[in-house]
């Protein structure tokens, strides 16, 4: 097929504006956008930066704006975003450059709520049990992978960047709602926090954005839940 792909670029160093490249060649409507990305990058125009590393929709680092939603390039074929592709930086990050973006701000985040087991009961004799039941309260928000697509999806997010964020309150839920977690008020009392999770407006963006089919509002609303019928 022959196909357009239209990347927003900007190098920082030397541009005053971001502005659009165009290129023009022949692919295989099986082809990912990551080829189409590398194609450009190893036979057109080498200077085009971008992220990318396992490219099996496991590491997340090649998420990006595709045709106006949040995507993974390595999980998008060709032939399901037509002749045409338009290509972004993901919105509300400082853009480092091209399609790079700065997603520091955003494991800051990460990092705040915790994302870690916490004990302080003495150690088991044995490994700590959970029954499937338990295990299943959780295994949604298990899925996520810190790609960023749920989070630049968010007019919450856009409008405040110290929102605490979708992304941060899906990894806050899966050690929450773990059985095995004693860190549960810990991160009650961040997601109660001025920018924790009252501000999310239930708009359901990041749900049709997140690439691994995690029911991201839902998530939300069960933290929301849990700070509403604490215990004093």
């Amino acid at each position: 097929m022959q196909m357009t792909l239209k990347i927003r670029r900007f190098n920082p160093e030397k541009d005053a504006e971001p502005w659009w490249g165009e290129y023009q060649f022949e692919a295989e409507p099986t082809d990912r956008l990551l080829d189409a990305l590398n194609h450009v990058k190893w036979y057109l125009d080498g200077t085009l930066t971008y992220r990318r590393s396992c490219a099996h929709g496991v590491c997340g680092s090649d998420a990006m704006l595709i045709n106006g939603r949040n995507g993974l390039a390595c999980k998008l074929l060709l032939k399901n975003l037509g002749s045409r592709i338009t290509v972004e930086p993901m919105r509300g990050f400082r853009v480092i450059k091209d399609l790079l973006v700065d997603m520091e701000f955003f494991f800051d985040k990460y990092r705040a709520i915790k994302p870690y087991l916490i004990t302080n009961s003495p150690e088991p004799d044995q490994e700590r049990l959970q029954s499937p039941e338990d295990r299943e309260k959780f295994d949604d928000t298990t899925k996520c992978i810190l790609c960023g697509a749920c989070t630049t999806a968010c007019p919450s997010f856009w409008a405040n960047p110290d929102y605490v964020g979708p992304a941060a309150i899906v990894n806050a839920h899966r050690f929450i709602f773990d059985s095995r977690d004693e860190g549960k008020e810990e991160r009650l009392d961040i997601m109660n926090s001025t920018e924790g999770v009252w501000r999310c407006r239930t708009i359901f963006n990041c749900v049709e954005a997140c690439p691994r089919g995690i029911n991201v509002t839902r998530a939300i609303g069960e933290v929301k839940k849990a700070l509403l019928f604490r215990k004093a």
